[in-house]
């Protein structure tokens, strides 16, 4: 009887180190995660938001020249809105960034194509997304942007100039004292033009030192600019500081006989700024979707440890019935 009596004791010696260990590994499952081993996930996350933000959404750009000034002085950084289309026509009034290739700049010439399909995939795919996550931080190559006022769109005759030396649109004399630099006066070039289908005239608003509409008229499209080639809208300054306001449409474009749909651009040449903008605004959307992740994953862990021991318990439980 003895011999018999001793029988249970290998397995419940077997249990213990079983229940031990299924302790353990619930330890470690419950055990979360080393904020630094999430950390390369979190910037990953972060930088597609900054990504999607930039090439969508909104983009800062430095100003690095005085064509706009004294509306925006070099060194000031603006934010550019390139939603803003999608939903209403560009503007007379605005001031907006587009791209000048193929209208102020010569179409650059094409590369030659790679005979090595390597290199030939790397330019259509990771070439493009380098060069994305460089203009985050202000260094994206080969642009040709510019940021100007917008004066006419299509479909408006602007001319100068009045008597009084006015720019019009469609016959309307502008008052530009809000917004021209200091002594200057609205143009010292006559020009007529009815602006074509899809494309705007476009001002600087230091009109002596800006290389605008009025100087390319000898470029295609008769110094108008793409609408198509727009970026989007600039619609404050947010550097320095002292600088920051917003930078709404003058009232002079809302005189009655200024009906044009859309407006563009001054002719100044912009560059994108430290955009740090996209990138902060990456890492607050992300952190707090990663920590929402990491207790969403800690509570599942835990469920799932106590079904285990809740499992582990009630079939060692079985286990034991049986054997009496």
């Amino acid at each position: 009887m003895a011999g018999t009596a001793a029988r249970p004791e290998p397995a419940d010696s077997l249990a213990a180190p079983d229940a031990a260990s299924e302790q353990a590994r619930a330890r470690k499952a419950r055990r979360p995660r080393s904020f630094w081993r999430e950390l390369p996930v979190l910037f990953v996350i972060a930088l597609l938001i900054a990504l999607l933000i930039k090439s969508f959404v909104v983009q800062p750009f430095y100003i690095p020249s005085s064509s706009m000034e004294n509306t925006l002085d070099i060194g000031d950084k603006v934010l550019v809105n390139k939603l803003v289309y999608h939903f209403r026509p560009i503007k007379p009034g605005d001031i907006v960034v587009f791209n000048g290739v193929g209208s102020w700049d010569p179409v650059p010439a094409p590369a030659p194509a790679s005979s090595d399909p390597l290199v030939r995939l790397y330019d259509v795919t990771l070439d493009p997304l380098f060069r994305s996550i460089l203009g985050l931080f202000g260094t994206a190559p080969g642009q040709h942007d510019y940021i100007k006022r917008v004066i006419g769109v299509p479909g408006d005759h602007v001319a100068c100039c009045t008597p009084s030396g006015d720019v019009t649109v469609n016959m309307v004399p502008l008052t530009e004292k809000s917004y021209l630099y200091p002594g200057n006066v609205p143009s010292t070039q006559r020009f007529s033009i009815t602006v074509p289908p899809g494309r705007l005239w476009v001002m600087g608003d230091h009109r002596a030192v800006s290389y605008d509409s009025r100087l390319h008229m000898l470029d295609p499209g008769d110094g108008t600019i793409p609408e198509s080639k727009v970026l989007g809208r600039a619609f404050v300054i947010v550097w320095p500081p002292s600088r920051w306001r917003v930078l709404s449409i003058p009232a002079t474009f809302g005189q009655s006989g200024i009906n044009g749909a859309r407006g563009a651009a001054l002719g100044l040449v912009v560059a994108p700024a430290t955009p740090y903008l996209p990138l902060e605004a990456g890492f607050v959307i992300a952190v707090p979707l990663t920590w929402l992740q990491r207790r969403l994953r800690r509570r599942i862990l835990r469920r799932r440890a106590m079904c285990r021991l809740l499992a582990r318990g009630a079939g060692g439980l079985r286990r034991g019935l049986r054997r009496r």
